[in-house]
């Protein structure tokens, strides 16, 4: 790995920061990369869950992060150009600007859930950005690491993009190689670690995380609608989505329908579990047992536990590692499903009587990759934005925070650090670099070197008391 970033970065010297052309160039090839091998990625990912749906996988692991590097590659040319600064003092002789500078090698850790998608994302930016990426894929997925690592030396060469595979050891010393970047998907746990050992050499670090994301059913929604929408969505991959709803509120004297809509709603998807193949299985065995763990310390501290089985089933299944979409009513905080991340098809319920007592249930814990409205745009709605905080926040959709290509995606607080898509993914992989030229008979900032002279103590003072008076007033003027 150290002979590989040392080649990277010996190139990226060599060749110095690349124009438009060169960087679209290598999203276009990255593209096609995804686009050649479709199918062979969709059955390499199959094989490491044992059972996901093609089709899901398709959309969200291919599908749709095409249109977030269609958006990028159009706008290359546009996030390059250099601020012009103080542009009227070009006139006297003082030209000031800002360049955005690529950072050199980016590394990029991918997760399980999505093994191709967060890693051709990120790597797409840092590619737009003008940087050379190296990957480290999860050993988790390991037939999708293997195709990684086949596929990609037939559309770049190893200074340009190198994935590297292997287990929790290799991860642990690709962290702290001395990259310029370092991208991070996954747990707040694992996420800790690595920028531990990043710090090592002082590289920076963008960090993807997780969280429990809340939702909010608020007293004028469509009930039925709503729990439609969050139950679909707790369904995603198998619940094994970093914005997927954890655990939602609804007001006290609507849970049961809000429940009995859910269970329908499940029922009606999955007629049957264990045969189907567009059911998502848990990744592995370590977080199947995880999740029947959580469920089962629910009932066990009290809990109402509703698992939408079908007829002749016994779910959960370790054989096919699958487990059955399951509600749990009467969750307080003692329970272990209160405060982990859930990564599974499991849906905590909560009643609620008064708005205030979810911003201070939110307030009190660790800000979430997203909460989730369900409810119109409304007084009410834009208070609990106000006073909550989130990564982003998504109304009356699942992720509808992620529609927009050019929107900023990212964590806050323990969800993550920094963020990319659009423009912002830009920034996150570019040094914003100031060059500031003077060809002025003097030195404007020679006043800071001795001697100093009566007339410039004399207008050092002028200057302190016309700063004091220009901010009393401005204070006296505020009450």
């Amino acid at each position: 790995m150290a002979v590989v970033l040392d080649g990277q970065r010996r190139a990226f010297i060599a060749e110095g920061p690349p124009d438009a052309d060169v960087r679209r160039h290598r999203i276009d090839r990255l593209l096609a990369m995804v686009l050649d091998n479709t199918a062979a990625f969709v059955d390499a990912t199959a094989a490491d869950y044992g059972s996901r749906s093609r089709s899901a996988a398709l959309f969200a692991e291919i599908l749709g992060m095409i249109s977030v590097i269609e958006h990028t590659r159009a706008h290359v040319p546009q996030w390059m150009r250099t601020t012009h600064l103080m542009r009227a003092a070009r006139l006297v002789g003082l030209r000031a600007e800002v360049q955005s500078a690529p950072l050199g090698v980016v590394g990029v850790i991918g997760p399980w859930n999505f093994p191709v998608n967060l890693t051709v994302l990120p790597a797409c930016t840092a590619f737009a950005a003008g940087n050379r990426v190296m990957i480290k894929m999860s050993e988790i997925t390991s037939h999708t690491a293997e195709m990684m690592q086949q596929t990609v030396p037939r559309y770049f060469d190893s200074t340009e993009l190198a994935v590297v595979t292997g287990g929790p050891d290799v991860a642990a010393e690709f962290a702290g190689l001395p990259f310029d970047h370092l991208f991070f998907t996954g747990s707040p746990s694992v996420g800790a670690k690595v920028q531990r050992a990043a710090a090592e050499h002082l590289v920076p670090v963008t960090l993807e995380l997780g969280g429990k994301n809340p939702v909010v059913v608020a007293p004028g929604a469509d009930l039925q609608r709503a729990a439609t929408r969050i139950a679909q969505a707790r369904m995603v991959n198998g619940g094994q989505v970093c914005v997927c709803p954890d655990y939602v509120f609804v007001p006290e004297d609507s849970v049961r329908p809000f429940v009995e809509t859910a269970e329908r709603t499940l029922h009606a998807m999955f007629p049957t579990i264990i045969a189907n193949g567009d059911y998502c299985s848990s990744v592995d065995q370590a977080n199947f047992e995880r999740v029947v763990g959580l469920i089962e310390d629910a009932r066990t501290a009290g809990a109402q536990v509703r698992s939408v089985v079908p007829d002749g089933e016994t779910l959960p299944d370790p054989v096919s590692r699958k487990i059955a979409p399951t509600l749990i009513c009467g969750v307080d905080d003692t329970m272990r499903v209160a405060e982990e991340e859930v990564f599974g098809p499991v849906l905590a319920v909560r009643g609620y009587r008064r708005l205030s007592e979810i911003i201070e249930h939110l307030d009190a814990r660790p800000s979430p990759l997203v909460t989730y409205w369900y409810g119109p745009d409304d007084a009410d709605f834009r208070h609990f934005v106000r006073h909550t905080r989130s990564g982003g926040v998504a109304r009356n959709d699942f992720a509808a925070h992620m529609i927009p290509s050019a929107a900023p995606f990212g964590g806050v607080g323990r969800s993550g650090m920094g963020a990319y898509h659009g423009k912002a993914g830009f920034d996150t992989f570019s040094h914003q670099r100031t060059v500031v030229g003077s060809d002025l008979p003097f030195s404007i900032t020679g006043s800071a070197a001795m001697p100093f002279t009566t007339p410039m103590r004399i207008g050092a003072d002028l200057a302190l008391r016309r700063a004091r008076r220009r901010t009393r007033r401005r204070l006296n003027r505020f009450g």
